[in-house]
């Protein structure tokens, strides 16, 4: 199966490559996955693509997630959560998460400051780096709005389990 999405073409490439069967089941993941433009975890994305394929199992769609890392395509992160969730942007993209800790939302952000200092550093002290991650916790301006409407300056809400929502 042929399919305009870059993502899903060097997907099956790389299954080829690594005498793997492209099949339909991890071609419609690695679709949806790509399409999805965000992090997302196997359970959610099992749950998206169940309605239109009854017999896809949930260890299919992790398998093909591991897969997708495996090619380079996805980056496994946990966000201080106890399960995965899988980035459509490759690790060589380097790129950072702000996380609200009351929604839950993921926004992504590059700044080449931090790459320069994240480089010049490891230089310093003859370190190879192989990948560069920075999160960081706080209040997204959404709740910021909500706090300053609802409650009392100062307090603070229970923190919520990140959801994924990516900027494209």
């Amino acid at each position: 199966m042929i399919d305009a999405d870059p993502g899903v073409r060097h997907f099956t490439d790389f299954l080829s490559r690594a005498g793997l069967k492209s099949t339909r089941q991890r071609e419609r993941i690695a679709h949806a996955f790509f399409a999805g433009r965000r992090h997302v975890s196997a359970e959610e994305l099992y749950h998206q693509l169940r309605s239109r394929d009854a017999g896809l199992g949930l260890v299919t769609v992790y398998r093909t997630l591991k897969l997708l890392r495996q090619a380079g395509l996805a980056t496994e992160r946990t966000f201080g959560e106890s399960y995965a969730r899988f980035d459509p942007n490759p690790a060589d993209w380097t790129h950072h998460h702000l996380i609200c800790t009351r929604c839950g939302k993921i926004q992504e952000f590059q700044d080449a400051t931090l790459r320069e200092l994240g480089a010049r550093v490891a230089r310093s002290r003859g370190f190879t780096v192989t990948e560069q991650r920075l999160e960081l916790y706080g209040i997204c301006r959404d709740c910021a709005r909500l706090d300053g409407r609802r409650t009392p300056r100062g307090s603070r809400g229970v923190p919520a389990r990140p959801r994924a929502r990516g900027v494209p």
